[in-house]
């Protein structure tokens, strides 16, 4: 059985910067165990399948996988698969026409719009296939120990560490300042004493910037789940959009937030988010980036 694929580089427009994708094209017949060994082998923060849509109305069922374990949603990977795609102009032989994609995935339907230029599509925008939920709040003595900080680096003036999600759930923290954001470690040992049985297991840092270059800076590690550290996380930071909107006074928002992340990587990320707020309630996040093809090739599957 032979597999084609491609990979991309998201959040970035250049090529080795961003968070590296594996997307793999017509996997209709692979066993989610396949999936799962295929997506070690890239041993990429996530690998995407594309299979056909359940619905015909739909572009494609996608599912994503970290080398250990199935994902409901993520950002990256749906940027940057809408991005393969959208290049093809096909999905399993059907032609995609206009700049709308729609995928069926474990969170729910994801609604895509593909970003242009002169040269053609050079990245997504995604709406979160649900809406922003806030979980229980998480004892700074816990982010202190699983990222190697003191408890001082920890910053409780707008809201304590706690749990969102808009179909991935992270657990958010705000540190004091870059310094404290560039000194974090993940320790995998801490992860699984304090994280382990909570909702989620991913931890999103970040702090507000003033500098012009970016309103937030952030770092996402999630080792439980093999990624050390992300270089760029759509779905934690369509999370943290909606946090900080709920969080502000205003009744009636509409927020932009432009987010640098993987700095400390070596591959700097620019992530656009929003967040609508209408009521007093988040009824809308959005996540978009730009993207750059790397490589294209075969998967040879033996028996």
């Amino acid at each position: 059985m032979r597999l084609r694929f491609a990979t991309v580089d998201v959040f970035t427009t250049r090529q080795f910067g961003g968070n590296p994708l594996a997307v793999v094209l017509e996997a209709e017949g692979l066993s989610t165990e396949k999936m799962q060994a295929i997506a070690a082998e890239f041993n990429l923060s996530e690998t995407t399948f594309v299979l056909p849509p359940r619905d015909a109305a739909h572009t494609a069922e996608v599912r994503i996988f970290t080398p250990k374990s199935e994902m409901p949603f993520a950002g990256h990977p749906n940027v940057g698969t809408a991005f393969v795609l959208g290049r093809l102009g096909r999905s399993h032989a059907r032609p995609i026409t206009g700049d709308q994609l729609v995928f069926e995935e474990k969170a729910g339907l994801v609604s895509i719009d593909l970003l242009r230029d002169d040269d053609g599509v050079n990245g997504a925008r995604l709406a979160a296939p649900q809406p922003f939920a806030a979980g229980r709040n998480i004892a700074p003595e816990i982010i202190a120990a699983t990222c190697a900080l003191p408890l001082e680096a920890i910053t409780l003036v707008r809201h304590a560490p706690c749990i969102a999600s808009c179909g991935t759930a992270f657990v958010i923290a705000e540190l004091t300042d870059r310094a404290a954001l560039a000194a974090a470690v993940p320790r995998t040992d801490a992860f699984s004493q304090h994280l382990l049985g909570e909702a989620t297991s991913h931890v999103l840092l970040y702090v507000r910037s003033t500098d012009g270059a970016a309103d937030i800076y952030c770092r996402m590690f999630a080792p439980l789940n093999g990624i050390i550290e992300d270089p760029a996380t759509g779905s934690a930071n369509v999370a943290l959009a909606g946090l900080i909107a709920s969080l502000r006074p205003e009744t009636e928002l509409s927020l932009s937030l432009k987010i640098l992340q993987g700095i400390e990587m070596g591959r700097p990320s620019l992530l656009e988010a929003t967040a609508r707020k209408i009521n007093g309630r988040v009824i809308e996040t959005t996540i978009a980036g730009r993207c750059v093809a790397v490589m294209e090739g075969v998967i040879d599957l033996a028996g």
